[in-house]
């Protein structure tokens, strides 16, 4: 599905969630609107640090990914969630490719997911 233009597909037997919204932005608002997805699986283009504490928040039990950064599988390790990768870096780049992912950034420090989610939403604001 990823294929099809995608950049997130979350599936649970027939449910299957789909968005096209770059960055963490569809999970912080998949959380906000309280939406849980304990027991789906999902396939992410990208997945950073900031990305896996919000799959964590998110209940996801299995995470397939494009590209992940180290400290996003050893979130996911540490939370138990099992998780796949077609690349695996020690950090992700920004889209100008001029530096580090600002989310992976503004969560460096952190490995509770609500404070990175709090943390998340405020580097949003003022992106």
């Amino acid at each position: 599905m990823l294929a099809q233009g995608y950049t997130c597909v979350l599936v649970s037997d027939e449910d299957v969630i789909t968005t096209d919204e770059r960055g963490v932005l569809p999970l912080v608002k998949w959380i906000d609107q309280g939406k849980a997805f304990g027991g789906y699986s999902a396939a992410d283009k990208v997945v950073d640090k900031a990305a896996a504490l919000l799959y964590v928040i998110l209940g996801v039990r299995a995470i397939w990914a494009g590209v992940m950064s180290k400290p996003a599988a050893q979130v996911l390790e540490s939370y138990g969630i099992e998780y796949w990768y077609d690349t695996l870096t020690d950090a992700i780049i920004n889209r100008k490719g001029d530096g580090f992912c600002p989310m992976e950034t503004a969560v460096k420090e952190i490995d509770t997911p609500e404070e990175a989610l709090a943390v998340i939403k405020n580097k949003l604001n003022n992106i």
